[in-house]
Parts: structure tokens; C-alpha cells; sequence
């Protein structure tokens, strides 16, 4: 009896999935368990198993295509065993609606629907422009680790790709020679862009690009693209350091950047990592060694210091000057999704102001303790936490027919970085005490600006905290972080006179300014929500509770 297999939901938010591969094809025998495909989730590539035994008769959706969840992906079933009552009575996919343009009498391991006319020859793979964190879109190649011609062995690092929130190392699934490279250094390409190819050597590349075309593969090269792409060298952009003889020096971001504050040479480090590269720990263990200059070398220092100082010319005021620097990837996916909320939430604001007397008391004895320090930032983490488990209402996502209210708290904090900002997510943030946030805090901070967090220590926020105080700023407003339905601003602790008692004093306040999306928190509701925020900074003994 043939069973219809739909297309599976690998993930709680995944709506639609794209087969990156197949990994059987029809007429091959399936048993329980075997893998039968890649599929592309929201989240992830994950391998499909299956838990049907029989012969692969049909296959909805070829390897580039996506369809909805719950679309027919394949059928099994008796080898020769017609299928066509099936594909009649199953829910249609583009590809079946194809299928059912063509009269179909049955579908039989001797005469595969899923055929193309061209083929990938067996052993080559075209590598695809990854999806590295979820909300890439494009991504750009900051640099190229291997060149055409060269062997590739599975977990050899390819290349080093910039995302919109950080440069990841994009390592190789498969052994081979690398045969084409369809995104030159600096450049610019989206998501599922035919990034590389990768097969046997002497293959011929041309027929491999109009065949993954020809496979209805989302992404496409067009014929100039392919006859202008050299097969034989690599373009190297002027930001990628050259050793005396002309070679590149392969080193991670992250070793360019120290050795960069350093001031050192990279041509002088010697890589410990694969294949000669200079990883983070080559920079900072390498000592400088003292060598007598060369005789040119000594000959032009000498011409150096006789050569009178550069005075730059006088530049009349009122000349217009300018440069165009090139946006990030961060940048760019930061002014989308800030203008999306901006102008798709209806925002209102709240600010409250907060006696901190108690808090700095507080700080002071907490961190007097061995091993123990806390920020006022951990604080209003904290506070923020267990605010919103008395408020639901602020810890919600708008879905449009529906108001999602999340049980569970993942704070959001806000850190800047060179190219712009990202928000480490701490999970569960209502469960840790002040201590266990700041430790987790200042490890995400590191990784924030060392451009190290993975996708999913940014995923999953309900709540977002951004924090300008360390920068004197005493009140700001801030963009919701969707799918957010409130930030908090949080500005500097001010010496100030205060009214206690009927007297004025001196007193220690701060400024925080909830923003809020009116489609899920009324008024009421954040200026309660407030109202226990300010309990509990103002009465730090509560949170030990």
C-alpha cells in the first residue's frame, strides 16, 4: 500500500521548507529510518527521515524548490504500484499541478517523474550562499580560504561570510577540488546564490551551472556572470594583507583586528590553525623579533629622514568634501528592521523616574563579596524579569489574528558594536539571580563585540532592555525589537535635590522610558508594569526573594 509523505513541520515557527537535497532517488529502495532528504527550514537544514519501507515511486518537490507544510513531498510504496489515484486525491503543489497537465496513467521506478534532462554529474556539488542566522537575507564573502584548483576536505573552512549580524567561518560538507567561485571577495549576493562548486577535477563547470539551472533551482547565474568568472585565480581586494612575495596571508577577522590595535605585522606571525592561518592566540602570543634592516631597507629609512615633513596644503574653507562608504551587512539589516517596527507598530512612550539610593547601597555590599560583581544594568535585568511575570500582558508577540503571550522570559540586552548593534538574548532571565545575569551578560557582551555569538544565542526574545548610561545619556526613547511588544530605555543615575520628609536632600535618581506597541500593551498596563519596575530597583531586597 503506498503512502503519501507531505512535507514535514521541523520547527514550532516553520510555515514552508525548501528541499535542499535528496538524498534517495525514485526507485530506490527505502527502509524506516533512512535519511530521505535535506530540508530547509526557518531555522536550520535538518535531515527528513523516513518511517515508511518500500520504493521512492514519486518525489512534489525538487531539490531548490520550497513548498507549505503539509504539501506532498514524496510517496513510497510496491515497486511498479500505480500511483495516480494518489496524486489525484492528494493537496496539489506546483510541481503535482504540473504533473497533472500531463496525462499520468502511473508512476513506475522504470520511468522516474522527477527526472530533469540534465543531471549534476555524480560527485559534484554546488555549494549554495548559506543561511547563517535568521534573519539573513544576503550575505557578503569578506574572504576566501581556499582557490579554485585547490582540494577540499568535509570541515575545511571555504570561506568567511558577513552576515547582517556578525562574520562566520562557512565550512565545506564535501571532499573535492573546488572548481568555481560564483561570489568574488567583497561581494554581495543573496541567500541560496550559487556560491561554489566542488567535484572531482577536470569536470566541466559550464554544464554544471545550466544543469543546477535547469534543476528549477531558485537561484540563477546568468551566461555573462559564468563566462566572466575566472576558474583559475581569485581576485584579492586591497583589504587582504600581502606578505613581501606577493601572497595572501590567511588569518580570522578577529587576528586581523588585535593585530591591527597592536600595530603588528601579520607577515611576521606564524598560523598555528588550518593549513598556516592565523587564528586570535597567533597575535596575541607573538613577540616581536629584533633583525638588522636589510641595506635597502637602511637606505630608504635614511632617504626618509632627509626628506623634509609632509605639510598638507592649506584647504580654503567652504570646499565640499565627501566619501561613500560601503553600508554592512549588519547596517543594512538593522535600518530594515528598525524602519519595519517604526512604522508598522504603533509606538507610545512612558517614562518613570526611579530613587536609586537603596540600589547603589545594595550594589556596594553585594559586590564586597569574593567573586562577586554586579552592574546596576544586571539589576534592571532583573527587575525587568520579574516584572513581566506580574505583567504577561508586556511579554506578548502581535500576530495579527492573534496575540501570542509568551510563558517563558528571554530578555534581550542591547550592545553595541562597531558596525552597529546586536541583542544577546538571555534565556529564561526570570530564573537567574543578579549575579548569574551579570556573568552571562558580560560573556555575551565579549562574544557581541568580538563578533563571535552564534544565530541562536540572538534568537528568541520577548523583552528587550537598552541601556545609555554608561554614556551619560540621562533619558532616551528606543525602537521596539520585534517581534517585541516593548523595549526599556534605560539612561544614567543623576545627583540631584530630592524631597524626602518634606526637605530637600541629595538624592541619586535614574530615568527609564518604556516603549511600548499599542496594538498589544495598553497605557494601563505599561505604567503598572512601571509602577512594579520601580518597586522593586527602589527595594533591591525584593529580588532576593
Amino acid at each position: 500500500m503506498a503512502e503519501i509523505i507531505n512535507m514535514p513541520r521541523l520547527s514550532d515557527t516553520m510555515e514552508e521548507g525548501v528541499v535542499a537535497k535528496w538524498l534517495k532517488k525514485v526507485g530506490d529502495k527505502v527502509e524506516e529510518g533512512d535519511i530521505l532528504a535535506e530540508i530547509e527550514t526557518d531555522k536550520a537544514t535538518m535531515e527528513f527521515e523516513s518511517f515508511h519501507e518500500g520504493t521512492l515511486l514519486y518525489i512534489g518537490v525538487e531539490e531548490g524548490d520550497g513548498a507549505p507544510v503539509d504539501t506532498l513531498l514524496a510517496i513510497i510504496g510496491n515497486q511498479g504500484e500505480d500511483v495516480s489515484s494518489l496524486l489525484n486525491a492528494a493537496p496539489a503543489s506546483a510541481s503535482v499541478q504540473e504533473e497533472k497537465e500531463t496525462p499520468v496513467a502511473e508512476v513506475k521506478a522504470e520511468a522516474p517523474v522527477a527526472e530533469v534532462s540534465m543531471a549534476i554529474p555524480e560527485g559534484v556539488e554546488v555549494v549554495k550562499m548559506p543561511r547563517l542566522s535568521d534573519t539573513m537575507e544576503e550575505g557578503t564573502v569578506a574572504t576566501w580560504l581556499k582557490k579554485v584548483g585547490e582540494e577540499v576536505e568535509e570541515g575545511d573552512i571555504l570561506a568567511e561570510i558577513e552576515t547582517d549580524k556578525a562574520t562566520m567561518e562557512f565550512e565545506s560538507f564535501y571532499s573535492g577540488v573546488l572548481l568555481h567561485i560564483g561570489i568574488e571577495e567583497g561581494g554581495t549576493a543573496p541567500v541560496d546564490e550559487v556560491l561554489a562548486v566542488i567535484g572531482p577535477k577536470g569536470t566541466d563547470v559550464d554544464s554544471v551551472l545550466k544543469a543546477f539551472q535547469s534543476g528549477g533551482a531558485a537561484t540563477t547565474i546568468s551566461s555573462e556572470t559564468t563566462e566572466n568568472v575566472s576558474h583559475e585565480t581569485v581576485t584579492v581586494t586591497s583589504e587582504a594583507p600581502v606578505v613581501n612575495n606577493g601572497e595572501r596571508i590567511f588569518a580570522s577577522p578577529l587576528a586581523k583586528k588585535i593585530a591591527s590595535e597592536k600595530g603588528i605585522e601579520l607577515s611576521q606571525v606564524t598560523g598555528t590553525g588550518e593549513n598556516g592561518r592565523i587564528v586570535k592566540k597567533d597575535v596575541e602570543n607573538f613577540t616581536p623579533s629584533s633583525k638588522p634592516e636589510s641595506a635597502p631597507v637602511a637606505e630608504e629609512k635614511a632617504k626618509a629622514d632627509k626628506t623634509p615633513a609632509y605639510v598638507a596644503p592649506f584647504v580654503p574653507a567652504g570646499e565640499e568634501s565627501f566619501e561613500d562608504v560601503k553600508n554592512s551587512q549588519m547596517r543594512k539589516v538593522i535600518a530594515k528592521r528598525l524602519g519595519e517596527s517604526k512604522f508598522s507598530a504603533p509606538h507610545y512612550y512612558l517614562t518613570i523616574e526611579v530613587d536609586m539610593d537603596n540600589a547603589i547601597a545594595s550594589r556596594k555590599i553585594i559586590n564586597e563579596l569574593p567573586d562577586v560583581k554586579v552592574s546596576f544594568n544586571d539589576m534592571v535585568v532583573k527587575a525587568c524579569a520579574m516584572a513581566l511575570r506580574r505583567h504577561p500582558q508586556v511579554n506578548t508577540t502581535w500576530n495579527g489574528d492573534t496575540t501570542r503571550y509568551n510563558k517563558h522570559i528571554h530578555v534581550g540586552v542591547a550592545v553595541a558594536v562597531e558596525d552597529g548593534l546586536v541583542v544577546p538574548v538571555l534565556k529564561f532571565a526570570d530564573q537567574m539571580n543578579i549575579n548569574e545575569i551579570d556573568i552571562r551578560v558580560r560573556d555575551l557582551a565579549g562574544k557581541a563585540r568580538n563578533r563571535k555569538l552564534t544565530p541562536q544565542e540572538m534568537e528568541g526574545s520577548t523583552f528587550t532592555v537598552s541601556n545609555l548610561g554608561m554614556f551619560g545619556i540621562v533619558e532616551f526613547t528606543s525602537i521596539i525589537n520585534q517581534p517585541n511588544s516593548s523595549i526599556l530605555s534605560v539612561g544614567t543615575i543623576v545627583q540631584k535635590p530630592v524631597v524626602r520628609n518634606g526637605e530637600i536632600v541629595v538624592g541619586n535618581t535614574m530615568k527609564v522610558t518604556l516603549a511600548c506597541d499599542h496594538r498589544t500593551v495598553d497605557g494601563a498596563t505599561g505604567a503598572q508594569f512601571l509602577q512594579t519596575l520601580k518597586a522593586y530597583l527602589e527595594n533591591p531586597v525584593t529580588m532576593l526573594a
